[in-house]
């Protein structure tokens, strides 16, 4: 069963201290994700190929990714080539930005405008940049930021009906409707 919020999650992890967490994709009524879901190297729920209906369809969509040594945001076709490059994923869509280009279906002057988050990462693959937007903004200008000025070469959007964060350095803890996947950060510190 998913775990829905944050406060559930720093429930379920205490004594570990969750240090960050993002909604990390979409997601049906009951939570199970939209598309793969990979979770400690065992697939829960089968990557999605084909167009479809939403943003999730509007292809290319792509999966965030956890190796061993690093991060990616790769597009999904290019995932189903190699699955075993990740030890947790979860895919969403559309892509943001390929390999430094902005999605070829995003319209600079779009008025489909929402509070947006997604991820990008480096292309080292060290570092990801995860967004929630302060305010609505259009598909374009959400590329934009992660292209232009956090210099990610990759970037997949997660949401936009459902943008949450929990951050303790920022101290923010989105409140909202549980959610699907989530993404962590946890400093498991003294578990004795």
């Amino acid at each position: 069963m998913p775990i829905g919020t944050f406060q559930r999650l720093v429930d379920e992890i205490t004594p570990a201290n969750l240090l960050f967490a993002m909604n990390a994709g979409m997601f049906h009524p009951n939570r199970s994700p939209v598309g793969l879901y990979k979770e400690n190297g065992q697939t829960l729920s089968p990557i999605v190929l084909s167009a479809g209906p939403g943003n999730f369809g509007l292809l290319p969509n792509g999966v965030f990714c956890i190796s061993d040594r690093k991060l990616l945001v790769v597009e999904s076709h290019a995932y189903a080539s190699q699955p075993e490059m990740c030890r947790d994923a979860s895919q969403s869509g559309p892509m943001l930005v390929i390999d430094n280009e902005i999605h070829p279906r995003f319209i600079p002057e779009s008025s489909s405008r929402f509070i947006r988050n997604g991820v990008g990462v480096s292309h080292n693959g060290e570092r990801a940049a995860f967004v929630v937007s302060d305010g609505p903004v259009n598909f374009y200008e959400f590329a934009r930021l992660f292209r232009d000025h956090l210099g990610t070469p990759n970037a997949l959007y997660f949401d936009g009906k459902v943008s949450m964060m929990y951050s303790k350095e920022l101290n923010r803890s989105d409140f909202g409707f549980p959610v699907g996947p989530m993404v962590a950060v946890v400093e498991l510190g003294n578990l004795d």
